[in-house]
This record gives C-alpha cells, structure tokens and sequence, in this order.
C-alpha cells in the first residue's frame, strides 16, 4: 500500500466513525465510564455527618481526634485499545475482514475517548505482544493508532490473549478502560489448560481494571453453505479440513459444533463477571454499542 493509499484509508476510517462518535457514542461513552475512579485529595478533621467509612484509623490514633480522608471523582480516563491481529482476523465473508471491522471499532472507541479529553493507548498481539503505543491525547495521535491498525504487519499467527493481559497488568500503573478486541478464536475457554489460563487472567484484569470483552464474529464461521466439497484452511495453524457441504448432515453438524463453541465461550465470560458484547461482521455496531453503554450507566445510577 502507497503512502496515498494509507492516507486515503485513514481518511476513510475516520470519516466513517465521525459521524456515530458525533451522533450518539461521545455521550454514551462518556456517561458509561466516567467516574469510575477516585482521587485522594485531602485529609482533614472528622465533622459530624462525614461517612464514618472515610475515617483514616492511623491518623486519628496518632493525633487522637478523628480524620477522614476526601477523594474526589477522576476526571480523565485511559481507554486500551486491546486488538487481536492473528491470522484468524484476516478473515470476512462481507465486504471487510475481521480485521478491518475492529480497526472500525477501534477507530469509533477512540475519537469518543478523545473527545471527552482522555488518553488512549493501542496494544496489537498475536501470541505475542506486537506493537503498545502508551496513551496518549490529541487527534494526531488517534490517527497515529488508526494507522498502526490498519497497516501493522504481525510477526505471528496464533493468539495468545493470556499474555496481552499480563502485559497491559506490568505496564498500567493506573486504573484503564481495557477494550479487547477479539474473535476468540484458538482461545477455546472450555476444556484445556491454556482456556482457563484465559478466564483466570480476565478476571484478574477485571480487577485491576475496567475490562469490555468486544467479540469479533464473522456469521459464516457459524455456518456451512451448501458449496459442495469445500476445503478449510485453519488461518492460524494451516491445518486443513475437507468436507461436503452438500450434505445436510454435514451442515447440521457445523452449526451445532460451533453453536456449542459460542455457547460454552459465553458461559465462561459470564464466570469472568467481564463485560461481553458480540458484534457482527455483518450488522453496523454503533447501535449496538451505544445501547451497551446505555446499560452501562444505569448500572451504575442503580
């Protein structure tokens, strides 16, 4: 791709996230995640009416009258773009690979943190961590990231997610925004070793941050079409599959493999307590993730 044909990519990716970041996902961004962490401000003397749970027990058995510590709401937040680049992303079945959808994403999540003054940061892994650009302001910055999306070429294939969240857990020192983006795919959190490695390590994540589980999914990994002999190609591990679609059998036996896969993936985030949200390769995501948000922020006024 010419430097002309990056710029004209960028250009097109930020014109397409303008318009629902302007409309609907600034303020639905902002009233979902805004305030959830506090500032230490002030120690000063106990006056009736303060939360007896603000009282700090060391200071008022040194001095020998009661203290309480005053916290003040935070007002800028770091949202982590967490984006998986493996093979498996290089696959669409509409008019744009899993790749490209999340870049979209991405983009959308990025210009709503910016506009509501935050920083943000990109973090882009195969098994490995490929690329972390640190959090930054500003809209070069954001096109800086939209950039690296689009244009990164990653070493590896595989997908590791464990180890990008122990990663983002060494270099965050402060309380983030943790969106992961992600198919799932070659992470199968049901049976093996490496699967629980992944359900444990959300949940630790979890805690340390605000973690959103965004999973990429292309429908037609879903479902078999009636192709004939079909040959699937494994993107990650090159492994290779023959089947015969035209056989009903065949189909059913697809969909319900991979029906159970999606099913047994939902019942493991629910364990993790993460938040989780499916969205379509083949349906826009604006919508979705503003009412997402939406539910977001009466959670947090219940």
């Amino acid at each position: 791709m010419t430097v002309t044909e990056l710029l004209e990519s960028v250009r097109r990716v930020e014109v397409r996230t303008n318009r629902p970041v302007n409309d609907t996902m600034g303020g639905a961004y902002l009233s979902g995640f805004k305030g959830r962490g506090m500032d230490f401000e002030e120690l000063r003397e106990y006056i009736p009416g303060d939360d007896v749970r603000d009282i700090d027990w060391n200071v008022t058995h040194r001095l020998g009258r009661p203290f309480v510590k005053r916290f003040r709401e935070e007002r800028e937040l770091t949202a982590v773009l967490a984006v998986d680049v493996s093979a498996s992303s290089s696959f669409g079945s509409a008019n744009r690979t899993k790749r490209e959808f999340a870049c979209e994403i991405a983009a959308t999540l990025a210009m709503s943190a910016a506009k509501n003054g935050d920083k943000v940061a990109l973090l882009l892994f195969t098994d490995e961590v490929e690329l972390f650009v640190p959090p930054r302001k500003g809209r070069r910055h954001i096109l800086r990231l939209v950039r690296e999306m689009l244009m990164f070429k990653p070493k590896k294939r595989a997908t590791d997610i464990s180890r990008a969240l122990v990663f983002l857990n060494h270099v965050l020192n402060r309380r983030a925004i943790v969106f992961l983006l992600t198919d799932f795919l070659h992470s199968s959190v049901s049976k093996d070793e490496t699967a629980r490695d992944v359900v444990q390590e959300l949940g630790l994540t979890n805690t340390r941050h605000d973690v959103v589980c965004l999973h990429l999914h292309d429908p037609r990994e879903s479902i078999l079409p009636d192709a004939g002999l079909v040959t699937i190609e494994d993107a990650e591990t090159g492994e290779l599959l023959e089947l015969n679609s035209a056989r009903s059998s065949v189909r059913e036996k697809f969909a319900s493999v991979n029906a159970e896969r999606l099913a047994e993936l939902d019942r493991a985030l629910i364990r993790t307590g993460v938040d989780t949200l499916r969205l379509k390769t083949t349906e826009p995501f604006a919508p979705v993730l503003q009412r997402f948000f939406e539910i977001r922020r009466g959670r947090r006024r219940g």
